[in-house]
C-alpha cells in the first residue's frame, strides 16, 4: 500500500513496499506551457522575477500549473495567458502531451495559443512579478537558445514543433 510521506502545495511523495523493496514516488501538479502567437508569427516570452531559484529575472515562456485535478489544459494554458501576458486565445491546440509515470509522475502540456485578444485578470503571484513582455520570432528563439539564454528544456521541443508547423501553413491565426 503507497503511504503518503510529505503533501505541500504542489508536491505529494509517497512510499510503498514491492516485493521487499521500497519504492518512491514524487507526484508534481501538472502544468501548462504555453506559446501565445500573434499574427506576425511571434511568440510572447515574458520576463518574470524567481527570488527562489538561481536567476532572480528569468526569460520564460508563459506557464501554470493547473489548479484542480482534471483541469482542462486548454482552460489552464488560457488563465496563464491572462494572468501573465493580459491576452487570451480564441484558437488553442495541444501541441505536445507528455506523462511521466513512475519514480516522478505528473502531465505536461505544450499548447499553443492563436487569435489573441486583450484579457486581463489578477496575477495571483502579485502584478510586479512580470517584468516584461517580450515577441520574438521563431529564429529569435532559435538564437536565444542557442545563446543559452533560454534553457534547452521542453520550450525548445515546443518550438521545434511550432516551426514544421508553420512550414506546412498548418497553424491558423
Amino acid at each position: 500500500m503507497e503511504e503518503i510521506k510529505y503533501h505541500g502545495n504542489f508536491v505529494k511523495v509517497t512510499e510503498e513496499k514491492i516485493d521487499g523493496n521500497t519504492w518512491e514516488r514524487v507526484y508534481l501538479q501538472s502544468g501548462v506551457q504555453v506559446f501565445p502567437m500573434n499574427a506576425k508569427g511571434q511568440i510572447y516570452l515574458i520576463e518574470e522575477k524567481r527570488p527562489h531559484e538561481k536567476n532572480k529575472i528569468r526569460l520564460k515562456f508563459v506557464t501554470g500549473l493547473m489548479d484542480k485535478e482534471g483541469e482542462d489544459p486548454l482552460e489552464t494554458a488560457n488563465r496563464e495567458m491572462q494572468e501573465e501576458i493580459g491576452l487570451k486565445g480564441d484558437h488553442l491546440e495541444i501541441l505536445l502531451h507528455r506523462e511521466a509515470t513512475g519514480t516522478i509522475n505528473n502531465h505536461f502540456y505544450q499548447v499553443l495559443a492563436t487569435g489573441l485578444k486583450e484579457s486581463k485578470i489578477p496575477n495571483p503571484d502579485g502584478e510586479d512579478t512580470i517584468v516584461s513582455i517580450k515577441t520574438f520570432s521563431i529564429s529569435e528563439i532559435e538564437l536565444l537558445l542557442e545563446k543559452g539564454e533560454l534553457p534547452w528544456s521542453m520550450g525548445a521541443l515546443g518550438i521545434f514543433k511550432i516551426k514544421q508547423l508553420l512550414a506546412k501553413n498548418l497553424i491558423k491565426f
